[in-house]
C-alpha cells in the first residue's frame, strides 16, 4: 500500500466518522432512556392517591393496594432506565468523545509523517535527476572539445600554439565529464539508499503505525458496543424483581376479604324487616295503617329499636341519606357508620391532646433549664405559652369526654340519662344545641329517610361528673378563700362562669380532680372555671359569707 497513501488518509477519516455517528447513536439512545424514565414516574405520580382524600381510604382494599404496589415497582423501574442511561453516558458516550479527540490527533501526527517522507525522497529524486542532467551536459561538451582538438590537430594550417589549446580545453572538458560522473554516481547510490529506506522502512513503519490506529479504533468501538449491551443486562436483574414484586402484589389480592371490607364499612346494623301484615278492607270498621315491619317484627310487646325510630313504613334497604353536613354527634347515620365515625373522631382528638401534651412536657424542661440557667432565657417567657398548652388540652379533654358519651350510647354500654342528669349535663352539650335542633327538624321527612326519635337525638350519654347535681343546694356554700384570674374565660355552658383577667373571686369548691374550681363572684353569681386560670389563695380561717 506504499503508493496508496491517499486512500489510506481518506480510509482512517472515514473510521472517525463512523465512531463520531455511534457516539451520536448512544446519545440519542440515553436520551430516549431518560425521556421514558421521566414519562414512567410521572406516569406513577399521576395515579398515586392524594393525601386526606377519599381517594386514600379506597387504598384498604387488596386489589387498590396491588394498584399502588404496582405503581411503586413502576417508579423503580423508572429509576434503573435512568441507571441506563447514566451509565451509557460515562461508560460509552463520555469515553469515546475522549477517544476520538486522541484519535484525531494520533492521525494527524501519522500523516504528517507519511508527507515528511514522501517530500523527502521527491526531494533526492530531483537532486538526482539534476546530477544526472549535468552528467549528460559536461559528457556531450567532452565530445565536442575531442572532435574540435582532433580537427585542429590534423590540419596543417593551424599554429602548433592553436593545436595546444584546442588539446587543452578537451582535456578540461574530460575532466569536468569525470567529476560529473562521479557525482551522478554518487547522487545516485545515496538516492537508491534513500528510496530503499523510504519504501522499506520509514513508510511500512508509518503504515504500521496508522494500522495499528485503525484496529485499535475498530476494537474499541467493538468494546463500546458489548458495554451497551451489558448496561442493559446489569439492571434486568433489578428489573426482574420490580416484576417479581408487581406479581406477588397481584397475587396477594384477595377477593374475599374486599368484599368484607365492603361489608364492614357499609353495614348499618339493622335487622331485616318481617312479613307486612295483611289489611282487611273488607270489614266495616275504621281502617288503620298497620304498624311497618320494622317496628312489629321484634316482637309483641317489646319496646321501639334501640337504634331506630319511625320508618314511615318505607323497607329499610332503601332509606336514604339525610343530606348536607349533618350534626355533631353523627345521629343522622346508621348505628354502625355513626360508631365507627365517632370511634375515629375519639381517636384523632385523642391524637391532639398527645401533640398538645408533648409540647407542655418540651416546654416544661426547657422551663427547668432555664432556671437551672437563667443566662440561658428567662423562664417566665414560657408561663403564658404553657397556660394555653394547659387551656387546649382542658378543652380537648372535654371534647373527648362529649364524643365518648355518644360513643357509650352507641354501643349500648350506659343506660339512657334522665331528663334532669341530661339537663345538668348541659356543660357538654350547650355547644351542639343548634346542630342538633336543625337535625331534629329533619327527622319526620316524609321521604323515609332514617332518623332517630328526637328525644334520643337530644339525650347524649356522657360520664356524669361531680358537679351534676352541685346546683339543687338551696343554702350558698361558704367561701374557703379567694382567687385571681391569670387568663379571660368564656364561659359559654352551663354550669361555668367568664372571668377577666385579673379579676378577684370568691373560692367556694377546690379543684377535686377534674381540673375546675367553683368560684362566686357575688350572691347571684358562681360557677365553676378551669383550675388552670385562677391562682387560688385558700384561707381555712374563713367562715361563710
Amino acid at each position: 500500500l506504499q503508493d496508496q497513501f491517499d486512500n489510506l488518509e481518506k480510509h482512517t477519516q472515514w473510521g472517525i466518522d463512523v465512531l463520531e455517528k455511534y457516539i451520536k447513536f448512544v446519545k440519542e439512545r440515553t436520551e430516549i432512556e431518560l425521556s421514558y424514565a421521566k414519562q414512567l414516574r410521572n406516569l406513577s405520580k399521576k395515579y398515586q392517591p392524594k393525601k386526606n382524600s377519599k381517594e386514600e381510604e379506597e387504598y384498604r382494599y387488596t386489589s387498590t393496594r396491588a394498584f399502588l404496589a404496582t405503581l411503586n415497582e413502576m417508579n423503580d423501574y423508572a429509576g434503573q432506565h435512568e441507571v441506563i442511561s447514566e451509565n451509557m453516558t460515562s461508560l460509552i458516550t463520555g469515553e469515546l468523545t475522549r477517544y476520538v479527540q486522541e484519535l484525531k490527533q494520533e492521525r494527524k501526527s501519522h500523516f504528517h509523517d507519511g508527507r515528511k517522507a514522501q517530500q523527502h525522497i521527491e526531494t533526492c529524486w530531483k537532486q538526482l535527476e539534476a546530477s544526472k542532467r549535468r552528467f549528460e551536459r559536461d559528457c556531450k561538451e567532452a565530445d565536442r572539445a575531442q572532435q574540435y582538438f582532433e580537427k585542429m590537430d590534423a590540419d596543417i594550417n593551424v599554429t602548433k600554439a592553436d593545436v595546444e589549446k584546442a588539446r587543452q580545453q578537451a582535456q578540461l572538458r574530460h575532466q569536468m565529464a569525470e567529476d560529473s560522473k562521479a557525482e551522478y554516481s554518487s547522487t545516485l547510490q545515496k538516492f537508491n539508499s534513500e528510496q530503499h529506506d523510504h519504501y522499506y522502512t520509514h513508510v511500512p513503519n508509518i503504515f504500521q503505525k496508522i494500522q495499528e490506529m485503525e484496529e485499535r479504533r475498530i476494537v474499541r468501538i467493538g468494546e463500546s458496543m458489548k458495554t451497551f449491551a451489558e448496561v442493559d443486562r446489569q439492571v434486568i436483574p433489578i428489573i426482574g424483581k420490580c416484576l417479581d414484586e408487581i406479581t406477588k402484589a397481584a397475587e396477594s389480592i384477595d377477593h374475599k376479604n374486599d368484599s368484607q371490607l365492603v361489608i364492614e364499612a357499609f353495614k348499618s346494623g339493622f335487622e331485616p324487616p318481617g312479613d307486612i301484615d295483611f289489611e282487611d278492607y273488607t270489614q266495616p270498621m275504621k281502617r288503620t295503617v298497620s304498624e311497618s315491619s320494622l317496628s312489629n317484627s321484634r316482637g309483641d310487646g317489646k319496646s321501639e329499636p334501640k337504634f331506630g325510630g319511625k320508618s314511615k313504613g318505607k323497607l329499610w334497604p332503601f332509606i336514604k341519606k339525610n343530606k348536607g353536613a349533618g350534626p355533631e354527634d353523627f345521629s343522622n347515620l346508621p348505628p354502625e357508620q355513626r360508631r365507627k365515625k365517632l370511634q375515629q373522631k375519639v381517636d384523632e382528638l385523642n391524637k391532639d391532646i398527645q401533640k398538645e401534651m408533648d409540647q407542655r412536657d418540651a416546654l416544661t424542661k426547657m422551663k427547668d433549664v432555664y432556671i437551672k440557667n437563667p443566662q440561658m432565657g428567662d423562664a417566665a417567657s414560657v408561663d403564658h405559652r404553657l397556660a394555653e398548652l394547659a387551656q387546649n388540652i382542658e378543652k380537648l379533654r372535654l371534647e373527648v369526654q362529649k364524643f365518648e358519651g355518644w360513643l357509650a350510647e352507641v354501643e349500648g354500654r350506659l343506660p339512657m340519662r334522665t331528663e334532669q342528669a341530661r339537663r345538668q349535663s348541659g356543660l357538654y352539650e350547650a355547644q351542639n344545641t343548634s346542630a342538633v335542633n336543625s337535625c331534629a327538624q329533619d327527622r319526620e321527612s316524609p321521604d323515609g329517610s332514617y332518623t332517630e326519635e328526637q328525644s334520643q337525638e337530644t339525650e347524649m350519654k356522657v360520664p356524669a361528673t361531680d358537679f351534676d347535681d352541685e346546683f339543687d343546694d338551696e343554702e350558698p356554700l361558704p367561701t374557703i378563700g379567694t382567687c385571681k384570674a391569670l387568663y379571660t374565660f368564656e364561659g359559654q355552658n352551663e354550669g361555668t362562669i367568664s372571668v377577666a383577667e385579673g379579676e378577684m373571686l370568691y373560692v367556694i369548691e377546690e379543684d377535686k380532680g377534674d381540673g375546675w374550681t367553683r368560684i362566686r363572684r357575688n350572691e347571684d353569681e358562681e360557677g365553676y372555671v378551669p383550675t388552670s386560670y385562677v391562682e387560688v389563695y385558700l384561707d381555712k380561717n374563713a367562715k361563710g359569707a
